[in-house]
């Protein structure tokens, strides 16, 4: 273990909670009054927000789950198991866990869809939220293209059975790790960030878990984009929003997040870094930890 994962590990404390019917690990730090919770997105865990567990816990009670299936939280078997409504429940769950009658919902990539899901749905959840990288989902189908279609192409050959748990574990999860140091700006993942995501990972049904959340959730996403990106009713974003975008995305281009205010009626603040690529938190910590700590501290009505 390097000095710097040996200084987090200090300054972070590990629990779990019983959420429903999952048993889910978390990492926690500060001990504000107002709750913030940090959602994970694939192939990672709790430890993507390292640099802001800190930063955000000097002022608030800062709480990053393993999300249901990653790493050291359950692992539930089906399939059906992973659909957003699932993931949702899990964070209202943990919220109550925590004695919180609101909290600050943070979220990238897939822990991103599922917050917008949270602050959709269960608003009186949710004083302030925040996504990074991945637009609401009626905003993804809206605006799905030929070019998006294509970046996801991951996404359909995760529907396949056994075969994408094979493909991505060969060699010791030697694809991860390439695709980690190709895509993120150089020495953002050190051999010991590595090493954790990678350990993750290699908990027993932890791999299968994380492509599920594909298998459940694209015919869903997909049929959004068949009816047009139309839902029936009103189901804006109704509490003050961050949206935080890095322009050089590998798997999500600009016109796919165009339009994201829109969706949004209620205070909403958009911050693009021209630099950033997907894993804007890890890369960019010192701007994404100032944005997001401005957007918290910012008094609304």
């Amino acid at each position: 273990m390097n000095e710097n994962l040996s200084n987090l590990e200090s300054s972070v404390r590990h629990g779990f909670a019983q959420v429903g019917d999952v048993r889910l690990h978390y990492a926690e730090c500060g001990g504000g009054e107002r709750l913030v919770i940090l959602l994970h997105g694939f192939p990672e865990c709790w430890y993507s927000w390292r640099h802001q567990l800190k930063a955000l816990g000097d002022d608030y009670h800062v709480v990053a789950p393993d999300m249901r299936g990653y790493n050291l939280s359950d692992k539930p078997p089906h399939v059906k198991d992973y659909r957003v409504e699932r993931l949702v429940d899990d964070v209202t769950g943990l919220i109550r866990h925590f004695g919180a009658r609101q909290a600050a919902v943070v979220g990238h990539d897939w822990g991103a869809a599922v917050a917008w899901a949270v602050a959709e749905k269960h608003p009186e959840y949710v004083w302030k939220l925040a996504a990074l990288q991945v637009p609401p989902g009626k905003v993804w189908a809206k605006n799905m293209s030929l070019r998006q279609f294509l970046k996801s192409w991951y996404m359909f050959f995760f529907q396949l059975p056994s075969i994408p748990e094979w493909f991505i574990s060969r060699d010791d999860f030697a694809g991860i790790e390439q695709t980690l140091r190709k895509t993120a700006r150089p020495g953002t993942f050190s051999d010991a960030d590595i090493a954790v995501l990678k350990a993750a990972l290699r908990e027993p049904g932890a791999l299968t878990a994380a492509v599920n959340y594909y298998r459940a959730n694209l015919g869903p996403l997909l049929l959004r984009r068949f009816k047009g990106g139309e839902e029936t009713g009103d189901v804006r974003v109704r509490v003050p929003t961050l949206f935080i975008y890095g322009e050089r995305d590998f798997a999500i281009v600009p016109k796919t997040v165009e339009g994201v205010g829109e969706h949004v009626a209620a205070p909403y603040r958009e911050v693009r870094l021209g630099r950033a690529n997907h894993w804007v938190q890890q890369e960019h910590p010192a701007e994404v930890n100032g944005a997001l700590l401005s957007f918290l501290d910012e008094q609304t009505l």
